[in-house]
């Protein structure tokens, strides 16, 4: 069976058929929805779609959603909102296809998130935000996210994929070890008497969350180096539901997605939100962003009828039956699943920089790899630098680092100070 697998050839009128269906459904048509319930305001969001950009001769479109969920004020919230998309899309080479510039998001996520959490940390603010960022190019979802606003994905054949990482330090083990041996401290707080309440918090500064973006006052182990995800759905379909912890700490992802089936994105995030606030009471700001994305052929959500099945999303998203499909069609039909492209979360800036990458030329000889500054000749340093496994690498091995960068990176793996803790300030 393996050999026959091997050598067998796919007929060219399945080969012809594909090709017109990809013509025709080369793109998703996405459709989206929102809704908050304020109790601080400091949950944002950011919406874009059809985005465009040059490619050869033609333009592609491509879709961006954010969450941010803002601490110790809306400042940093406000700044990412403002500037992340255009500091991820600066770190991306200019004139790739759109399979290198899919392959090329991840490793500008990240040099987007730092110059992000560097620009606003040198206004002085102490605000900090959790981001979950995600950017929908055709049937490619990347989510890239630091702190606890999560995004999930439900596919067409009702399963569940986690596309953003916790990071809780309640939750979060990997995240505990990373700091510590950074030289923070994590622990509960301390009533007196030996007694501790509340979640587990990384002193000083008190803060509950492990990554984030800005957070001056609580120590450079609190990065800004996000977890990415991604992945490529297949042209049934599926939903995304984006929230602040508002809604996570109050429903789990399978409620959140069946209470709301059936419903169209406008209905569906307000009706989520609305089942979190009356779950545990508006205890914190309460967003909800729900974005389906659709064969353009399918009908519309609201239009399908409402299937009383936990977990299943196939009333929404169900292929058109074919009878009269022929026996070659379904032997060689693509697999209707989705395909994990792409994921990591470490925060070593040496391992996400990897000279290793699906693309060449990703950053410039004497272009600083995350503020996209000009280095002159010999003051770049080496991503590699000061790594554990630096011995591979040579000094001229890039991508480099401007002086700053070098000094947030090292800050931010314990090996200096930035001098900008402070002695305790709770978030």
């Amino acid at each position: 069976m393996a050999a026959r697998s091997e050598h067998q050839t796919v007929p060219l009128s399945v080969l012809l058929k594909r090709e017109l269906a990809h013509e025709k459904i080369e793109n998703p048509e996405i459709v989206h929805g929102q809704a908050c319930q304020s109790k601080k305001g400091e949950d944002l969001t950011l919406v874009k779609t059809e985005c465009q950009r040059m490619v050869g001769d033609g333009v592609s479109t491509y879709s961006v959603f954010g969450m941010f969920d803002g601490h110790n004020g809306s400042a940093a919230a406000i700044y990412t909102k403002e500037n992340l998309l255009n500091n991820v899309l600066s770190a991306i080479p200019p004139d790739l296809n759109r399979d290198e510039w899919i392959a090329a998001l991840p490793r500008a996520l990240v040099a987007g998130f730092v110059k992000t959490d560097k620009d606003f940390q040198e206004k002085g603010q102490k605000s900090g935000t959790t981001v979950t960022f995600v950017i929908i190019e055709g049937w490619v979802v990347t989510v890239a996210s630091v702190g606890d606003s999560r995004c999930v994905l439900e596919s067409s054949d009702g399963e569940i994929y986690y596309l953003s990482a916790d990071h809780r330090l309640d939750t979060n083990e990997e995240e505990r070890v990373r700091i510590t041996s950074s030289g923070g401290e994590v622990g509960r707080l301390n009533t007196g008497g030996g007694a501790e309440v509340g979640p587990l918090r990384c002193w000083p500064g008190g803060l509950c969350l492990s990554r984030s973006i800005g957070d001056m006052d609580v120590g450079e182990f609190i990065v800004p180096v996000p977890h990415v995800k991604q992945v490529k759905l297949p042209t049934a379909g599926g939903r995304l539901v984006i929230c602040s912890d508002g809604v996570w700490d109050s429903l789990p992802a399978e409620v959140a997605l069946d209470c709301c089936r059936g419903m169209s994105p406008d209905a569906a995030a307000p009706h989520i939100v609305k089942e979190a606030v009356q779950a545990k009471g508006l205890r914190d700001d309460t967003t909800c962003i729900v974005v389906d994305i659709l064969h353009l052929e399918k009908p519309s959500v609201s239009a399908q009828t409402r299937r009383p099945v936990k977990g299943m999303l196939k009333s929404m998203f169900r292929k058109k039956s074919s009878e009269s499909s022929s026996c070659h069609d379904k032997e060689y039909a693509e697999p209707d699943v989705v395909e994990e492209l792409y994921e990591e979360g470490s925060a070593m800036l040496s391992e996400r920089f990897d000279t290793k990458y699906p693309v060449c030329n990703m950053f410039k000889l004497f272009m600083c790899a995350v503020c996209q500054v000009e280095i002159k000749p010999g003051e770049g340093i080496s991503i590699h630098e000061g790594a554990s496994n630096s011995t591979k690498f040579r000094p001229w091995d890039g991508p480099f680092l401007c002086s700053s960068c070098q000094e947030k990176k090292e800050a931010m793996e314990g090996k200096r100070s930035l001098g900008r803790l402070s002695s305790g300030s709770d978030d």
